[in-house]
């Protein structure tokens, strides 16, 4: 929703090398593969990293009484040129240590060339490979502005790889794989930079180094074994030996040419005669060449062709996310100094910018002068007559992310003249913090000079289209501008669901408010606990979200029973074998992590749900311990304990605690938390993962005591945060 520079600048660079990109990303995808295979081929030696040349050398000499050169290439595929004992000419990979030929070298296939040449130059020779050069350095700008996008949703690098809010697939999976992609992808584009610009000349090379070395008088022979320079030198380091043409000839040399430097030795005394050192610019461009196309590693050269085809990803879901919010885009036709009404949005995902957009289409048709903006792009307006706030509320009462200066800049720039404004505050009665930015911007500009309210602050729970009909029909009255009063105009589109049949379910006893349900899909669909299930109690936009478990191959539903609770009525309300509509959408931020040392799993009331699914899910009986606070001690808690019981003698739970609030020895979550504050801090300092699910309060709750058990240690739950280890799913 936000827009800034970066984001103008990622897209513009983005358009502009897309078409060139698509081209590098495919023919990445074909090069990788191909330097994975040819780096498994079964042509290295294994101790090749070990070996010295005094150790090779002889022994090739064994087999090979000739020998004109020996290379060894970037997969360490030794490959010697010479004459064997039998007097044939021998072009092969061989085995160092015993002379044994393990392959011959093969050409590259016309399809690989084909793919070479218009990765490297488009098939436009010198002007093609220009051309690919600043596409390269373009792709290093996109990722760089990638990343720094990455940093200012995420606040910080310390919650670099937090929770990021899903608000499509295309928005979710271009942030999440840009985080996880961003080194391998700024590693291929730096390199292919570099090369670009050592070719051209653009970084000048210059001379080798010439290192004087003391040339011995000293003619007494010496064995190729007795070389100290063979000594030294590991055959890993070698790029090419070019042996000498005459044996026993003293102006006939060794010339060892080594990833650093080239060395001549005599091959009589074995003494240095020249060594030259390369420059720093030849060595960072044959790293830069390993690097950019893998082709010494087949780990590496698997994650080049993954990055590659994570770019045409990249491409496709980065104009998804621009095709969506073009279709949302705040459409302006007045200027903010010609505008009467204007019209402000404070949103997270773009929900209250369609109330607001549709208000300001009807404004605009009606012939007034409206003009629409985010909150933080408040200003002077010196013709404004009213000013209408639609403002939704996020987290714990905190403004959304486009409307976190608003305050400040209400403060800074006060308007010349007196504006009536009406505010509409959007949120859900079932947070404590229902519509509290609403009521802070109501508060903040009561106490201006220049702000008169026109009506009073009105609040739309869940999205209600009556509720905000209601306040279009009272604004409408007051301000004399008609627009809309009917919900229909104002409702979004339900989303396709799919059926779900009620297998079970549990009566609520007088002890306790919450119930157990069971559903299951009647048609195929991929689940795992931590995911959410949306019902739509009356079938129409307003819905409520549940977190589920996997239990038994069905999906386990823990509700708290509300008076007149919209989703939790309708719930209670469902019999054994009926049937609902719903949809279940993917929670990847909330599964249990895959290869953790152990896991915390701390819960309240419902939110025990998922973790009841991922502990009957844990046959790999992983180190998990689970600590949950109720109200009361209950029947349901008491089958909670039943069902933990059996998971420790499965091995499928370490251990469990319930603590109760309402019962003779009032207990907490927290103050189990707070008996094994060095088991948590030993969990977060061995790797392990904390997991919490229930209430925003005690998430906030949880997570302000874990920290201050982390700084008296020393470090912060924000180091923890930033590496993963705090998974949450608090509502």
């Amino acid at each position: 929703m936000t827009s800034s520079v970066w984001r103008l600048a990622h897209l513009a660079l983005a358009v502009v090398t897309f078409l060139f990109l698509i081209l590098a990303s495919l023919t990445g995808i074909v090069l990788a593969y191909n330097a994975a295979q040819e780096n498994l081929q079964p042509l290295r030696a294994d101790d090749i990293n070990t070996i010295s040349l005094s150790q090779a050398i002889p022994e090739l000499k064994k087999h090979y009484p000739e020998i004109i050169e020996l290379t060894v290439d970037h997969n360490r595929f030794v490959l010697l040129e010479g004459i064997d004992n039998d007097g044939k000419d021998v072009k092969a990979y061989i085995n160092p240590t015993t002379g044994k030929i393990l392959g011959k070298p093969t050409e590259k296939s016309e399809f690989i060339n084909w793919n070479l040449s218009l990765h490297r130059s488009l098939f436009l020779k010198e002007t093609g490979r220009f051309v690919v050069g600043i596409v390269s350095f373009l792709l290093m700008l996109i990722t760089i502005s990638g990343l720094i996008l990455i940093l200012k949703r995420q606040k910080s690098f310390r919650n670099f790889f937090g929770k990021i809010n899903k608000d499509s697939f295309s928005q979710y999976y271009h942030v999440v794989s840009g985080r996880l992609l961003l080194i391998p992808i700024l590693i291929v584009s730096i390199t292919a930079t570099y090369l670009f610009l050592v070719r051209f000349e653009i970084i000048k090379k210059s001379e080798p180094e010439k290192i004087k070395s003391f040339k011995s008088t000293n003619q007494e022979k010496k064995k190729l074994q007795d070389f100290d320079i063979f000594k030294s030198t590991l055959l890993k380091d070698v790029q090419k030996i070019e042996f000498p043409f005459v044996e026993d000839e003293p102006e006939e040399f060794f010339v060892l040419k080594l990833k650093d430097r080239e060395i001549t030795v005599n091959q009589i005394t074995g003494t240095i005669e020249k060594e030259e050192k390369y420059p720093l610019i030849t060595v960072y461009e044959n790293l830069s060449l390993d690097l950019h196309t893998g082709r010494t590693n087949w780990i590496w050269a698997t994650v080049l062709g993954l990055s590659s085809a994570n770019i045409l990803m990249f491409i496709w879901s980065g104009f998804a996310i621009t095709f969506r919010r073009s279709r949302s885009k705040i459409k302006n036709k007045f200027k903010p100094n010609q505008a009467e009404i204007i019209l402000f949005v404070g949103s997270e995902n773009g929900t209250t910018l369609n109330f607001a957009s549709n208000v300001h289409e009807q404004l605009l048709s009606s012939g007034k002068k409206s003009y629409l903006a985010e909150l933080n792009h408040y200003e002077l307006f010196p013709n404004a007559k009213q000013l209408v706030i639609f403002a939704s509320t996020y987290g714990l009462g905190d403004p959304p992310t486009n409307a976190s200066q608003f305050l400040k800049l209400v403060d800074k720039i006060p308007q010349n003249q007196d504006v009536h404004y009406s505010i509409v505050g959007f949120g859900s009665k079932s947070y404590e913090e229902f519509c509290a930015f609403a009521e802070k911007i109501n508060q903040h500009l009561s106490e201006t000079t220049w702000a008169k309210p026109l009506i009073p602050l009105h609040t739309v729970n869940d999205r209600s289209t009556h509720e905000f009909a209601e306040w279009a029909r009272e604004w409408s009255a007051e301000s004399l501008i008609p627009i809309a009063s009917a919900p229909s105009l104002y409702a979004p589109k339900i989303p396709s669901l799919s059926t779900f049949k009620v297998v079970g379910k549990s009566e609520v006893v007088e002890e306790a408010t919450t119930f157990k349900l069971n559903l299951k899909p009647t048609s195929r669909q991929k689940y795992q606990s931590g995911d959410l299930l949306t019902v739509y109690p009356d079938n129409d936009h307003k819905e409520r979200f549940y977190s589920v478990g996997k239990v038994d191959d069905s999906l386990q539903l823990i509700v708290k029973l509300f008076d007149n609770g919209l989703g939790s009525c309708y719930l209670y309300r469902l019999e054994e074998g009926q049937e609902i509509k719903a949809r279940l959408i993917k929670n990847s931020d909330f599964h249990i992590p895959k290869n953790p040392k152990s896991i915390a799993l701390i819960a309240n009331g419902t939110g025990i749900a998922p973790f009841l699914g991922m502990i009957d899910e844990n046959t790999k009986k992983k180190d998990i311990r689970l600590y949950c606070g109720f109200r009361k001690s209950s029947e349901l808690s008491r089958r909670y304990t039943q069902f933990l019981e059996h998971q420790k003698e499965k091995g499928q739970l370490s251990d469990f605690q319930f603590a109760y609030s309402k019962e003779e020895q009032a207990e907490y979550v927290m103050h189990l938390i707070e008996k094994d504050a060095e088991y948590f801090y030993q969990l977060l300092q061995s790797g392990g993962t904390i997991m919490i699910c229930g209430s925003l309060r005690m998430q906030h709750d949880v997570e302000t005591l874990l920290d201050d058990i982390c700084l008296k240690k020393g470090t912060s739950l924000g180091d923890y945060k930033s590496k993963g280890q705090i998974l949450t799913d608090c509502y």
